[in-house]
């Protein structure tokens, strides 16, 4: 027994290494094709890297935003500040509450807001998390907030990933890189809102499907709230407005709904007001300027209505 221990030690002693090694030599030289299970994106969709960049310009803000592309791509800190709010958009792609709380457990005391508006979108409750968990390893610092997000996915993909990401964290393989504010017809924005070109959505039929929601990330967005709750920061869900050929196309939207309202105060804006598919939205997902200046206005005018926060100036129309 005691000579397969030492053998055993040996053995990990020496392949641990290796496959590190190895890893970041296919990871930095290998073809894509031939990687699959590393995914390492510095500066890829979604201005993450700028967004993450940004936060030391901010601190004590008033509002952090928290989600999905809908947070990033619907909340614009623009219009916000206009109102009075000093704000920071935090969401990312495919954002899951397994990465939100990653991200939180780096960056909320730095950015100490008063009030939290955590965009819920229901299949970011359904889906693994994998990749969201990319994204971030790529484009955020690698700690041991990174570790336990990797754990609680328990993907090869986010394993491997984070492996080479932390190889070059220490390497300083992206201190040179910069992201530029405009990529094709995205412009990001200072305080994290990504601003698309203007375009319009054709709409389609979609499929009809009952969502499951997942127990893990059920758990992480409980500690979330938790977490919030304990450090007496106020947070609203918001589940902001998709075309209604999609949200029609849940048959159990009204479960998502009851599910989030044990959590804290929450805000279904598809069910507060009405949009159209064509004018107010550029794919399937997601507003266009348009139906972000209108969504962002109407939601300032409920946090105002309901002194959620003291603003600064009075909303105007």
């Amino acid at each position: 027994m005691k000579k397969f221990i030492v053998n055993t030690t040996l053995f990990l002693l020496f392949t641990i290494p290796f496959y590190i090694v190895s890893l970041t030599f296919w990871g930095r030289y290998s073809p894509s094709i031939l990687k699959p299970n590393i995914i390492y994106k510095v500066g890829s969709y979604g201005h993450l890297y700028s967004r993450i960049s940004d936060i030391k310009n901010y601190k004590d803000v008033d509002i952090l935003i928290l989600g999905s592309s809908h947070a990033y791509r619907g909340f614009d800190t623009r219009i916000f500040s206009k109102n009075g709010y000093k704000t920071f958009n935090l969401g990312s792609s495919a954002q899951t509450p397994i990465q939100t709380k990653a991200l939180l457990d780096r960056y909320l005391d730095r950015l100490n807001p008063k009030l939290v508006i955590y965009e819920v979108y229901p299949t970011t409750f359904a889906i693994d998390g994998v990749e969201s968990s990319l994204d971030i390893i790529a484009n955020d610092k690698n700690d041991f907030h990174s570790l336990e997000m990797a754990f609680k996915i328990n993907n090869v993909k986010t394993y491997n990933t984070l492996i080479y990401g932390l190889t070059c964290d220490l390497l300083g393989s992206n201190k040179s890189f910069s992201e530029p504010a405009i990529k094709g017809d995205d412009n990001y924005i200072s305080g994290g809102f990504v601003e698309k070109k203007i375009s319009y959505y054709q709409p389609k039929d979609f499929k009809k499907e009952e969502l499951l929601l997942s127990d893990y990330q059920l758990e992480s967005f409980s500690e979330i709230v938790q977490m919030l709750k304990t450090k007496n920061i106020k947070l609203i869900l918001v589940y902001a407005p998709i075309p209604k050929v999609n949200y029609d196309s849940t048959i159990n939207s009204k479960y998502f709904d009851s599910v989030m309202r044990k959590y804290s105060t929450f805000y279904n804006f598809n069910e507060i007001i009405s949009l159209n598919d064509s004018i107010h939205f550029y794919d399937s997902n997601h507003l266009n300027q348009n139906g972000v200046e209108i969504f962002n206005k109407e939601l300032i005018k409920l946090l105002n209505k309901n002194k959620v926060l003291t603003l600064k100036n009075e909303y105007k129309k």
